[in-house]
């Protein structure tokens, strides 16, 4: 294991926690401790003995997040978390009930605290009940790599690992990557992003055969941080077969050093941070890597795995003339459809437009986004034709796709007119598996030129248009107070990421989660995009396979 960046350090953890651990110690999480308790998914919760469901002091209501102050062990709904903060002085500190996390009523937000942690997954260990001499057989077999912040404070040499997964599913084991990921205070929305770069075969692929490896990285004699040794540090442990939950804390610390404006632990776009990720890859890897002189491309793995090209064509209602741009693109971001545009639904067939009152699907999404769009009377372009302003109309078409296919559904709808903001619940129906012909420039042409059969450009950029789903970011929730969630697609079986729980879920649950951002991946000969690549030699690093205890 690689020594750690030095100019690292633990995020700061907020002012009331400092103070609570200063008066109280630890005695307030001892206190908890035997009321934890594991189900066999491996998520943690708070049971009350002395009632078997728990219920608001305030309200007495049951429903959504409760949380139990660790000063008096009243419990409050989110409604009366910040009464209970205002009534009792020095009550800052609680657990969620359900979910086993830190909460600071003051700052209305979770916190990250390492021994609180330790506490929790106190819970997914035991001490071994043989000799010292056998015990020690089982430290070597535990992971070389522990999560950051845990070093020198707990021994895991004498602790066995209790995985969760064998009473799920003991047929199989998980496969090797799974692995989930704590949340820092607020951070599902970078723990569900990490769960897809984790599993982007693109990405595995280049950072787990060292095509970026922290040793030699140039900007670590010089103490620079460095976001891709960072991410590379993250697929070494988490590809390291350990399953206990992982810290991502280094490469969060990172991450605020080059993204400033979003350094705090408040909630995030999910979608933003994706982007601002790419971005951070691109800068660092664009210095040591050449672009394509033909035709511009960088050849960084970030573009290299997400960039395609849209073509954008604006014709003059005037004239008839049209002026095409085209735009390099990582991600493509749909409206939803409030009908459906094509009267066709994701199988091929027809339908009536009635049967999608209540639900939007992807396809009339797409067909939304490459639907000519008349331009307003305040949006006139210039054309070059008519040498003035002129009312126009506005399509949009993929001219080149990527390797890895992002859907960014624009669920988060902000008025500035208004001033208000809301998240839109509707329903996406998906498909599994894609094709993105219709919504190619080519076709899209044809189409305009009343089907004709001709030779457009861009035919030899469109080679391969067949797509397989991988992972599927979902939010719930309100927009003030949501989460993110992860769903994985790995050898034919789908595995929810939710913070440092892995479960394993039928497709039926995908279907039905409120997608957010969905990631496809191109199907290329001698390759399928549910393929285990955990079963490919692809990594100096590790072994090809590494076996779970109690799993196989």
């Amino acid at each position: 294991m690689s020594q750690r960046n030095p100019s690292y350090s633990n995020p700061t953890p907020c002012n009331h926690l400092a103070d609570y651990k200063l008066r109280y110690g630890l005695n307030g999480y001892k206190s908890i401790q035997n009321h934890l308790k594991t189900s066999p998914n491996g998520r943690t919760s708070i049971q009350n003995p002395d009632s078997k469901l728990p219920r608001c002091g305030s309200c007495d209501g049951y429903k959504g997040r409760l949380y139990i102050c660790l000063i008096c062990a009243s419990i409050s709904c989110s409604n009366h978390t910040l009464l209970h903060y205002q009534s009792e002085n020095g009550h800052d500190l609680a657990v969620d009930v359900e979910r086993a996390e830190l909460y600071c009523y003051a700052c209305s937000d979770q916190v990250y605290d390492p021994d609180f942690d330790r506490t929790v997954m106190s819970k997914h260990i035991v001490v071994p009940e043989k000799s010292q001499s056998q015990s020690g057989s089982t430290g070597e077999r535990s992971s070389k790599r522990r999560r950051l912040g845990s070093v020198d404070l707990l021994d895991l040499k004498n602790l066995k690992p209790l995985i969760s997964v064998k009473d799920q599913r003991s047929k199989s084991c998980y496969p090797l990557g799974l692995r989930g990921l704590n949340n820092l205070g607020n951070t599902c929305f970078m723990n569900s992003v990490l769960q897809v770069f984790l599993h982007t075969p693109p990405l595995s692929n280049y950072f787990l055969n060292d095509q970026h490896n922290r040793e030699t990285c140039s900007k670590r004699p010089i103490g620079q941080l460095c976001l891709p040794c960072d991410i590379d540090c993250i697929f070494s442990a988490v590809f390291s077969g350990d399953h206990m939950p992982y810290s991502p804390a280094q490469f969060l610390y990172s991450w605020w050093q080059h993204s400033a404006n979003l350094a705090c632990y408040e909630q995030q776009d999910a979608h933003e941070f994706f982007i601002s990720v790419l971005d951070r890859i691109h800068e660092r890897e664009r210095k040591s890597r050449s672009q394509d002189k033909e035709n511009g491309d960088c050849k960084c793995i970030a573009h290299r795995a997400f960039s395609g090209q849209l073509r954008s064509d604006v014709t003059c209602m005037t004239c008839g003339f049209t002026s095409t741009t085209y735009d390099p693109c990582v991600d493509i971001s749909l409206d939803l459809d409030t009908q459906d545009f094509s009267s066709r639904n994701i199988a091929g067939k027809s339908t009536k437009p009635a049967d999608f009152s209540s639900k939007s699907t992807l396809s009339g999404c797409l067909d939304l986004f490459t639907r000519p769009e008349k331009l307003g009377s305040d949006q006139k372009l210039f054309c070059q034709n008519c040498q003035e302003k002129r009312n126009s109309v506005k399509q949009m078409s993929i001219r080149r796709l990527p390797l890895v296919l992002c859907l960014h559904i624009k669920r988060f709808e902000h008025s500035f007119i208004r001033r208000t903001s809301r998240k839109i619940d509707r329903y996406l129906q998906f498909p599994f598996a894609l094709d993105m012909i219709p919504y190619l420039s080519s076709s899209i042409i044809r189409n305009r030129f009343g089907n004709r059969i001709f030779a457009s450009e861009g035919d030899e950029l469109d080679a391969s248009s067949k797509f397989e789903i991988f992972a599927v970011v979902s939010h719930s929730g309100t927009l003030e107070s949501g989460h993110y969630v992860t769903y994985l697609r790995l050898r034919n079986r789908w595995y929810k990421c939710d913070d440092a729980w892995i479960t394993e879920v039928d497709e039926e649950m995908v279907r039905n989660s409120q997608c957010y951002m969905m990631f496809y991946l191109q199907k290329i000969a001698n390759h399928k995009s549910n393929e285990d690549l955990s079963c490919l030699p692809i990594s100096p690093r590790n072994d090809a396979f590494q076996q779970i205890a109690g799993c196989c």
